[in-house]
């Protein structure tokens, strides 16, 4: 469906490496966290007189529970901010696409419950990233919709609310988690059902055709995950 060409030419350097600063930072983050959480610790047990206790229990020892409590869910939130960076960066250098669009994307995937992997690989086959792309049959966008199909999933969209980033990744990905659930899960035809439509798709199939046309190899060569994250 793709009819241009990339005009990617490292304008994403930048964001990437700004990318990378925030990922050092979250890191240090993580371990400021890791050390106030050992430190606390280690007053908390060195604190614990035989004067602050009463039949046993210490007086404050719910208080101190809770603040470690608090201290792990703040380490828990970093660490997997961290992980949230280090694939951010590791999409934006595998695709050569600026960091911003790779956080759009495995953002909005996983909110939509596809698995970014192959989030990546659809709007790769479909637009090549590029957000204005136009097929001769008029597919907009990163996710190539035809306009009906994204009025399908939100009633009322216009055809240059279409092609925003956000709104088009979201009703992309909408529309082939809705295919996904069609079909059992079954990434093959869910993802012919979304290059070719469910009509065409259903038709070959109830006349004893194979309805595969290639694209669904195109898009899932060498993936080996799962479609969903639900």
């Amino acid at each position: 469906m793709r009819t241009t060409k990339s005009t990617y030419v490292y304008a994403g350097d930048a964001l990437r490496r700004r990318a990378r600063i925030k990922k050092f930072a979250v890191l240090g983050g993580v371990l400021a966290l890791l050390f106030a959480f050992i430190g606390s610790r280690k007053a908390t047990e060195a604190s614990a007189e035989p004067s602050r206790f009463a039949f046993g229990i210490r007086e404050d020892s719910r208080t101190d529970r809770a603040q470690l409590d608090s201290m792990k869910g703040e380490l828990d939130l970093a660490t997997a901010q961290l992980e949230r960076a280090n694939k951010v960066i590791y999409f934006s250098s595998r695709y050569r696409i600026g960091a911003d669009l790779a956080q759009a994307i495995f953002d909005i995937a996983l909110a939509e419950g596809i698995e970014p992997e192959l989030a990546f690989r659809l709007v790769q086959v479909e637009s090549n990233f590029i957000e204005k792309a136009t097929s001769p049959v008029g597919a907009i966008g990163l996710t190539q919709l035809m306009l009906p199909t994204a009025a399908e999933i939100e009633p009322g969209i216009t055809r240059a609310e279409a092609y925003e980033r956000k709104a088009n990744l979201r009703i992309g990905f909408r529309y082939l988690h809705t295919l996904l659930g069609r079909y059992d899960g079954n990434v093959k035809l869910a993802l012919l059902a979304y290059n070719r439509g469910p009509a065409a798709v259903e038709s070959l199939r109830q006349m004893g055709f194979d309805p595969t046309n290639g694209y669904d190899r195109k898009v899932t060569e060498g993936f080996k995950g799962k479609a969903t994250v639900d």
